[in-house]
């Protein structure tokens, strides 16, 4: 047996202990020489093909889990929401306060403890204003359509419009490598060289999109449970407080 040249032995030995570190580091495609292999295939396509794609599957499927953080109208929003084509439900924080949002069809409910009612517009109030905060208390508000807080919370439900708006990126389009997130090989696209914000969609199954970031450090979601049913049901009568047609700090 004619021995192995010692240069092409100690070149095999380093290629090997770069591959171990590509896969132990990053997980994502290993020294394969088709990063492509094993995946949808959504890869091989131009970053606006990409975006039709994640766009259309996200359009496509009844329900999706958007958890992170939104920056609008100068405040910061955290976010866990449960979403699908006739409501949500979930929790939502901004400056402190939290509260949980459920929308069936058109109603919309949203239950917090007495401290967000007496603060949420900023101001101690009377004592007739404490005694309302505390009967609100733990309780399914029903949010009139017609009040202030009905377009401002119901858009954190609504899955179409939450998509649509947050799937586009800004700027002239392009890729930015293999990734992974949450276990699940992607490829990111950006907007502006990712001043527009950057996209991740999955490699694997549908090309759903998994994580986005968006411009102007407006901030970073993740997507996830594409397609999992779940049920929205409404509140007791006993948990529920109907207002009319104003609540009471609006």
């Amino acid at each position: 047996m004619t021995a192995m040249p010692q240069g092409r032995t100690h070149r095999r030995t380093l290629v090997s202990a770069m591959c171990a570190l590509v896969v132990t580091g990053l997980g994502v495609t290993g020294c394969s020489e088709d990063p492509d292999a094993g995946t949808n295939g959504v890869g091989k396509l131009s970053a606006d093909r990409i975006q039709k794609k994640t766009k259309a599957a996200a359009t496509a499927v009844d329900t999706v889990r958007l958890s992170g953080t939104v920056v609008a109208g100068g405040k910061s929003y955290k976010l866990d929401m449960r979403l699908k084509s006739d409501g949500g439900t979930g929790s939502v924080t901004a400056e402190g306060a939290s509260f949980h949002l459920l929308r069936i069809d058109e109603q919309l409910y949203l239950k917090a403890d007495a401290a967000f009612w007496k603060n949420e517009d900023g101001e101690t109030g009377s004592d007739s204003d404490t005694a309302a905060a505390d009967k609100l208390d733990g309780k399914y508000v029903k949010v009139p359509s017609g009040d202030p807080s009905y377009k401002k919370f119901s858009g954190f439900t609504d899955k179409d419009l939450l998509l649509g708006d947050l799937l586009t990126l800004h700027g002239s389009l392009g890729k930015d490598g293999y990734h992974e997130q949450s276990g699940k090989r992607t490829v990111r696209i950006t907007g502006g060289g990712g001043s527009g914000g950057t996209l991740d969609v999955s490699l694997e199954g549908t090309p759903y999109p998994l994580r986005l970031v968006r411009a102007g450090d407006a901030g970073t979601l993740s997507f996830s449970a594409w397609g999992e049913d779940f049920t929205l049901k409404e509140p007791a009568k006993g948990e529920t407080v109907d207002y009319g047609k104003e609540l009471p700090t609006s």
